[in-house]
């Protein structure tokens, strides 16, 4: 029996380099890999960051160096499609990432005092970056806003980003006027007018509930997401009621699942 080479290779990020440029070797490596490109691993890499953000909420640490390693294959195997194309290999990106860092840290690796606010560190990141973006031709305000971002997410940056050149309400009370204005239109477009108008007006009033999550200092990404996990986890304990009386949710009414709704509620905020 012969030991495969593969083994051979010292364990840890090159293993995982040769490993992967073993997987995309058009002689001998997976058809699968070989035949995926950067498009069609794109999904695979935004559902490994959020398995990522799953398990830190969750507090697991042994899915956690798991997820994270799926999510650093991704990076690999994006990089071994570029090497595969003469565009670039893993070690650019490496290379290429740590320049980054030092150029947007200099209180940490050049002469610059060390003495900073967090808040003035902030300011001198963004600037950085935005004299980044301007390298990149990307002289508007919102150029440079990944388009791939979860709308929520995107929405409150591309808010954030406009806020940064006086565009912005001056406290939430105004936000929240807003809103009552927005909820309004989008009630007159529901009784009187088309989908498309009823379309238009409910993301109206989805950007302004952002806007106010911003001001009020809440991630609404984040927020939308722990409202999912409790509902999740609230219906699940009403189906689990419904259960222990010898019924499933389709055999019972909106009356009985909205009593024990209020049951778990009520529980939750005595367990606070």
């Amino acid at each position: 029996m012969t030991t495969d080479p593969i083994h051979e290779v010292p364990e840890g990020i090159e293993q995982l380099l040769e490993i992967m440029r073993r997987l995309r070797d058009p002689v001998g490596g997976c058809p699968w890999d070989i035949e995926q490109d950067f498009s069609t691993i794109s999904p695979y890499t935004i559902e490994e960051a959020y398995e990522v953000d799953d398990a830190i909420a969750r507090g697991d640490m042994a899915d956690l160096k798991s997820e994270l390693g799926d999510l650093l294959f991704q990076s690999v195997f994006q990089a071994q499609i570029a090497a595969d194309k003469g565009l670039f290999n893993f070690q650019d990106v490496a290379k290429a990432i740590s320049e980054k860092m030092i150029d947007r840290h200099p209180h940490v690796f050049a002469d610059e005092s060390n003495e900073k606010s967090a808040d003035q560190q902030t300011r001198d990141w963004e600037k950085v970056k935005a004299a980044e973006r301007e390298r990149r031709g990307e002289t508007r305000v919102l150029d440079g806003v990944a388009m791939g971002l979860p709308a929520l997410m995107r929405a409150q940056k591309l808010q954030k980003r406009a806020a940064r050149v006086g565009f912005d309400w001056p406290d939430a009370s105004h936000v929240l006027d807003k809103i009552r204005e927005e909820a309004a239109e989008l009630e007159e477009a529901r009784d009187t007018l088309s989908q498309a108008e009823v379309f238009e007006e409910f993301g109206d009033l989805l950007f302004v509930v952002v806007n106010l999550g911003r001001h009020l200092g809440v991630d609404a990404e984040e927020a939308l997401r722990a409202c999912n996990a409790k509902f999740t986890r609230r219906f699940n304990s009403v189906e689990d009621a419904l259960k222990a009386r010898g019924k499933t949710p389709d055999q019972s009414d909106l009356a009985e699942m909205d009593a024990l709704w209020n049951e778990v509620r009520a529980a939750d905020k005595v367990a606070k």
